[in-house]
């Protein structure tokens, strides 16, 4: 029987919360379709549609980044900064990502271009974000226009001139296998319909990734149980010992 008050966030969905985050939380974290999700409920007599479920993941994942966020550990000072490729719509876009020295991520951005401008705005991004400290060390490849977007933000004082820039493809070799996680989720969906589609779900991705690597300050250790609960108290719903 549905309960007779849920969370703001849920009003007017036929299904439970648990239901919906449960197809958010697997649909970002394991090599799952949407039909294998729609299977999956309804070997549990769920009866759901594939399209549905493609909804919910567009709607919560950025929900649910948006709650994590507030709760990460805070990365050390050693950044190391590359960019990956993600199709939509047919044409390759880039996906911009940092990690510091231990392998936590800072940050994501997806960008239509690959320019000085879009390194830019993702490093500022990288610098305002609230769980981040002022990088000493910044560790990209040899694109070009990472030395130009760095300049301009201690230009700008939005980095201190002391931040040393290096261009060291070994040390970068932690976040390229990094990227495994979402490069295998892009390969499953076969490319993305649109920008706004390709963000959403990659914000859950990038977010149950986040977790998963033990980022969360209040989730001693990776436990699904723990890792569950905790996300249903994110959207004011209570823990399960099950």
């Amino acid at each position: 029987m549905r309960r007779k008050s849920v969370p703001v966030e849920f009003k007017w969905r036929h299904y439970e919360p648990e239901i919906i985050l449960l197809c958010v939380r697997w649909y970002s974290s394991f090599p799952l379709s949407y039909r294998n999700l729609e299977t999956i409920l309804k070997e549990r007599g769920l009866e759901t549609d594939h399209t549905t479920i493609y909804r919910w993941v567009q709607t919560y994942a950025p929900e649910l980044e948006k709650k994590i966020k507030r709760r990460l550990k805070t990365p050390n000072r050693s950044w190391r900064i590359d960019e990956t490729y993600i199709k939509i719509k047919g044409k390759w876009h880039y996906l911009y990502r940092a990690v510091d020295s231990k392998g936590d991520t800072i940050d994501f951005y997806l960008s239509k271009r690959r320019n000085k401008y879009a390194a830019w705005r993702f490093l500022k991004k990288c610098i305002n974000a609230k769980h981040t400290l002022m990088p000493e060390k910044l560790t990209t490849d040899k694109d070009k226009a990472y030395p130009g977007a760095i300049a301009e933000l201690k230009k700008n004082d939005n980095l201190p001139e002391k931040s040393i820039h290096r261009t060291n493809k070994y040390l970068n070799n932690l976040i390229e296998q990094d990227h495994r996680q979402i490069k295998r989720k892009h390969d499953q969906a076969m490319g993305y319909f649109s920008y706004k589609t390709a963000y959403n779900t990659i914000r859950g991705i990038e977010t149950m990734h986040m977790i998963n690597k033990g980022q969360v300050s209040t989730i001693p250790f990776k436990e699904p149980r723990l890792i569950k609960n905790f996300i249903h108290r994110q959207f004011g719903l209570p823990g399960s010992i099950f």
